[in-house]
């Protein structure tokens, strides 16, 4: 029997009716902005033993502290699917060079001669190159098999072996941007990756390739990506950038050739559900002694968003 705390939602751990909710809580549900709960929340929540996330990532929130206590995390990793599924459907419209093509459309108001397409339209044998098997990077992998499309990835973690079983090829970094027609970013943000996809790698793709970026502005080069797109030598959708919203004056909004969203591939309206459901799910499983089916471990941290 789980018993729900008072309302409404807390915003900061600081008040008074905060620390009455945290004074008996043994479980934390969480969302985006959370504050960080640190070695004094946790002092204010001496029966606290579980933390779920409703989001993505936990590092915003989930100290050390916490680590050390040995609470239980859980994240949603339902918030992937929806990211997924944006990455595929951006990987197959743009081998269609669908918003182009319905550009052109609207400005001349005359529909182009669809079997005059240049052979390099289309989806069929497209070579899709995936950085970083994460759980995004994994679920768009799934999703990309009933299409006739060869994918590459490179992630230093997956072995070959692994490779195998997910269904691509391992490269080099240098061979997947050299040798796809698309590259699909699902990097985390880590120190290590900040920039990892520098001007060389990007003025190496094939021309016309195109960079989809559903991970983190930062983990793209954003200055050079504007000079590679301004010579009109790739195309780009973009998610996320750097920083994230652009600034009005940023080059990046004078680029025909890249698609910028307002970071809407992740987690929205009705999919705001999913996420619900999906934490009270792992509330069930975990008061019923059964574990989280999501858990964060902290020696993976290293290697998650």
């Amino acid at each position: 029997m789980c018993a729900l705390g008072p309302h409404p939602v807390l915003a900061d751990f600081g008040t008074p009716q905060a620390r009455a909710a945290l004074a008996d809580a043994e479980v934390l549900i969480t969302g985006w902005g959370c504050p960080p709960v640190h070695a004094g929340v946790l002092a204010a929540a001496p029966a606290l033993r579980a933390l779920v996330h409703t989001a993505g990532t936990v590092r915003g929130h989930v100290t050390d502290a916490c680590w050390e206590r040995g609470i239980e995390v859980s994240s949603a990793a339902a918030n992937a699917l929806p990211v997924a599924e944006y990455t595929v459907a951006m990987i197959l419209l743009s081998g269609k060079r669908v918003l182009e093509r319905a550009r052109d459309l609207r400005a001349a108001r005359v529909r182009d001669d669809w079997l005059a397409a240049p052979s390099g339209v289309g989806n069929y044998g497209r070579t899709v190159g995936i950085l970083s098997a994460s759980l995004i990077g994994r679920r768009v992998i799934e999703l990309l098999r009933p299409y006739d499309l060869r994918v590459l990835l490179h992630d230093p973690y997956v072995s070959d072996a692994e490779a195998a079983a997910l269904g691509v090829r391992p490269v080099s970094l240098d061979a997947l941007f050299a040798e796809s027609d698309v590259v699909s970013v699902h990097t985390p943000l880590l120190p290590e990756t900040t920039g990892l996809v520098s001007g060389a790698l990007l003025a190496s793709m094939r021309p016309d390739a195109v960079l989809v970026n559903t991970a983190r502005g930062a983990v793209v080069d954003q200055d050079a990506l504007a000079g590679v797109l301004r010579r009109g030598h790739i195309r780009a959708v973009l998610d996320v950038t750097d920083p994230d919203p652009l600034p009005p004056a940023h080059p990046l909004w004078d680029c025909d050739n890249a698609l910028i969203t307002p970071h809407l591939a992740g987690s929205q309206g009705n999919e705001l559900r999913r996420l619900a459901d999906l934490a009270v799910g792992e509330v069930v499983r975990w008061a019923a002694g059964d574990g989280f089916a999501h858990p964060v471990r902290r020696e993976r941290l290293t290697f998650l968003a």
